[in-house]
């Protein structure tokens, strides 16, 4: 294995990795420290040998917040990303007709976990999405499948994009844009579960905070109403099942869209009723920033507003063409 490019802490010969002898408090932390890396590193290893690869999976997805820098030592121990790879494209198959099973899903979603602590790590972060891994991971995302095997495959693989969009960077929104991410996240949007729904959710506003992202989506009428008939039917929705953290997120998508000209006019025809009247009152009622989201929203629609448009030149005369 190559270790050149390995961060110190994790070489598995660095030559200031050992205590200090004259001071044995102090060395009971480092000592310890080097024990939990030794062990991910016999992990990761691991992940190479296919007899090998279903425990230290389980193992590696169990403690990864135990093991500092252990993005930076994965993606560049030999193989790694190879053999996670191998793990998800293994289960396609399976997706169609769905006959994925527990065992299947809980083994393919720790591979995911560790492609997620790649995803989140600022020295790997981009070299993950330079590799166009996220790929990998849409056909999951393109799953219909309402069981609970599917449902968590959803649920992990939409965590590695939470986990790309997490930091602000135009970058990555503008890959995830060209990658076509937006139908997958508004599938997800209309048939996951509420913690699915509400992950792809926030992914989607990540993307409508970035400019490229907002004016990607407002572009055009389709992509606008689209975006819209989602957030529509998901308020909808809530209106019977009230979900204060969905409905957050809900709101903070409008509020951005209301920050474009045409989709700002286009909204105060197709905002829901129920963010209008207090259908939403008691839920919203413990949340201070999400009700002053809302106000703003409704300000920011409010019949009163001066139109910044020449007649023709919003989302219906587009539609009408």
């Amino acid at each position: 294995m190559q270790t050149g490019n390995l961060p110190q802490s994790l070489s598995m010969n660095s030559p200031f990795g050992g205590p200090s002898a004259s001071n044995p408090t102090a060395a009971g932390a480092p000592a310890n420290k080097d024990r939990k890396m030794a062990t991910a590193e016999h992990l990761v290893l691991d992940l190479s040998n296919p007899d090998l690869r279903e425990n230290a999976l389980l193992e590696l997805s169990k403690n990864k917040e135990l093991f500092q820098d252990l993005a930076p030592f994965v993606w560049n121990s030999f193989g790694t990303i190879a053999a996670l790879i191998q793990e998800i494209v293994s289960i396609y198959p399976v997706l169609s007709p769905p006959n994925l099973t527990p065992a299947q899903s809980n083994r393919v979603c720790n591979a995911l976990a560790l492609l997620q602590c790649v995803a989140s790590h600022p020295d790997t972060r981009m070299l993950f999405l330079n590799a166009h891994i996220p790929l990998y991971l849409y056909p999951f995302l393109n799953t219909t499948g309402k069981s609970r095997p599917f449902e968590y495959l959803r649920l992990t693989s939409l965590g590695v994009i939470g986990a790309l969009v997490k930091v602000d960077d135009t970058e990555v929104i503008s890959f995830l844009l060209s990658t076509e991410i937006i139908p997958l996240c508004l599938r997800t949007m209309e048939m996951g579960s509420e913690l699915s729904k509400t992950v792809a959710t926030f992914i989607v506003q990540k993307i409508l905070l970035d400019d490229v992202g907002l004016d990607y989506i407002c572009t055009t009428a389709e992509r606008f109403f689209a975006v819209g008939r989602v957030l529509g039917n998901m308020v909808a929705a809530l209106a019977e099942q009230p979900s204060s953290r969905l409905l957050k997120h809900i709101i903070r998508c409008y509020l951005r869209l209301s920050d474009n000209p045409r989709a700002c006019d286009a909204l105060r025809s197709c905002l829901p009723d129920m963010l209008r009247d207090v259908t939403f009152s008691s839920c919203l009622r413990e949340d201070q920033t999400t009700r002053r989201w809302l106000q703003q929203l409704l300000h920011n629609v409010g019949v009163n507003r001066v139109p910044t448009l020449q007649a023709g030149a919003g989302f219906d005369h587009m539609l009408v063409n």
